[in-house]
């Protein structure tokens, strides 16, 4: 890390070219440890943007009750998580001043976060809503393909309409398709956030380094990927308090796995 602007949170130079370097489990299992270091060094703030995040989805899931749209609670949840890499941001900026030694203050870090409006990062936010939204568009279809003749049923109280074959199948169906759209936002967003933050380049450079970062190191990438998704939806059980913990933690080491694969040509 070199000449790190104070108001942006990013190098300058606009000679930076991404280059994608070879990543071991090793390098997964140094990440975490970073990552839980550096959250024990700033707990206040990994409790403070996974705080924003939580009250996130738990107004999202309140809105949905009150509204009596309890039937689009389930694909909310599901894809709830595929916003995190955005909440993350914030932490990212204070692993990476953790770093520098620059000074880790509310200010400094918030005017950071706030100064992003006007780089890349809102057409990541654009990208990733866009996901989220077509995602939860896919969900109500395949709903309605398979369940939309059944008698109607509160699936919030009563489980038995996924145990009819229709309701089996919308459960393969959509798990398939959501494992796919869940594949490539990871790919296109695993890398590329931490390296807005930290570089001045584009946001398509950004999503192509990020998917080549991934498609390089599949296997270990994906032991990362499952990692992230089994501890987000673990998180999410007891009312996404569990987050509370789970994102600072991943978005710390999110901030040193992107050092060890990312390097300048």
């Amino acid at each position: 890390m070199t000449d790190a602007s104070p108001e942006s949170g990013a190098q300058t130079s606009p000679a930076f070219r991404p280059k994608v370097a070879r990543i071991t489990t090793d390098d997964l299992r140094a990440a975490l440890a970073l990552g839980w270091s550096d959250f024990k060094r700033a707990p206040a703030f990994g409790l403070f943007f996974s705080a924003v995040y939580v009250l996130g989805g738990l107004a999202m899931v309140y809105i949905l009750m009150a509204t009596g749209k309890s039937w689009a609670t389930l694909p909310i949840i599901v894809g709830f998580p595929l916003i995190g890499p955005f909440a993350a941001v914030g932490l990212y900026e204070v692993s990476r001043r953790l770093q520098t030694g620059e000074p880790l203050d509310w200010g400094a870090v918030l005017g950071v976060v706030l100064a992003e409006k006007n780089r890349q990062m809102p057409s990541m936010a654009a990208v990733i809503l866009i996901f989220f939204l077509f995602w939860n568009f896919l969900a109500h279809m395949i709903f309605a393909l398979f369940l939309g003749l059944a008698v109607m049923t509160n699936i919030t109280s009563s489980f038995a309409v996924f145990l009819t074959p229709n309701g089996m199948m919308m459960l393969l169906v959509g798990t398939g398709v959501g494992a796919v759209l869940s594949f490539v936002l990871y790919g296109i967003t695993v890398v590329s956030l931490p390296l807005l933050l930290d570089k001045e380049v584009d946001f398509v450079t950004a999503m192509i380094t990020s998917f080549s970062a991934v498609t390089e190191n599949l296997r270990v990438m994906l032991s990362w990927g499952v990692l992230v998704a089994v501890l987000l939806l673990v998180g999410m059980v007891p009312a996404f308090l569990g987050l509370l913990l789970v994102l600072p933690l991943l978005g710390h080491a999110t901030w040193h796995l992107y050092q060890r694969v990312i390097t300048a040509a």
